[in-house]
């Protein structure tokens, strides 16, 4: 049995609730509060625009759920902050764009915008989109490069930041990452010493 099974259990698991808390409320929850504020919390009927709307949001929920594991059986660790991954994520949607969860997070907001036909949506994700903007270029990529060196700014050279490549032209002449070069650029998280070991 491998050794390693319970701790990527326990890092599904802490994914798992991350996303219900995080996501989970600025997707589902807030979205919720204001169409049910303006009596718009309804089922629409059915047609070209709502049926974009759902297939945005199901594709928007499939991408987080496939970043989430990759963060806890990769990179082991969680997309919260306070337990970030030990090993650097660059596998499945990270090959393609470096923000694949906010960009998935976004997509669910614009196929809820487009399934309630509500405008209110749209301006909240640009207020979002702003503020997400702001941690990442200020905070998350910062602290990558200082984690991760010089496999992270390979890895921003070769992968945009918000905008997926997916026409064929511009993955001709680009190569993502193989997993072993993944593998090979990993290191894992230093460890603090604890108090009892520094009065030792």
């Amino acid at each position: 049995m491998d050794s390693a099974l319970p701790g990527r259990a326990i890092s599904l698991l802490k994914t798992a609730v991350f996303f219900v808390l995080v996501p989970g409320t600025f997707a589902g929850y807030i979205p919720y509060r204001m169409l049910a504020r303006r009596g718009m919390w309804t089922m629409p009927e059915w047609g070209v625009r709502s049926a974009a709307g759902a297939l945005l949001i199901v594709l928007g929920i499939a991408g987080l759920a496939w970043c989430g594991w990759h963060f806890a059986i990769r990179g082991r660790g969680t997309p919260a902050p306070f337990d970030p991954p030990r090993r650097l994520v660059v596998l499945g949607l990270y090959r393609f764009v470096r923000n694949p969860m906010y960009v998935s997070v976004a997509t669910i907001l614009i196929g809820e915008s487009l399934f309630f036909s509500s405008y209110a949506l749209l301006g909240y994700l640009l207020a979002c989109w702003v503020f997400i903007h702001l941690v990442v270029v200020l905070y998350e990529e910062p602290t990558l490069r200082e984690e991760f060196g010089e496999g992270y700014e390979e890895y921003c050279k070769q992968v945009p930041r918000w905008l997926p490549r997916l026409r064929i032209r511009d993955l001709r002449g680009y190569r993502p990452p193989s997993r072993q070069q993944c593998m090979s650029r990993l290191k894992p998280r230093p460890t603090r010493p604890s108090w009892t070991r520094a009065m030792r």
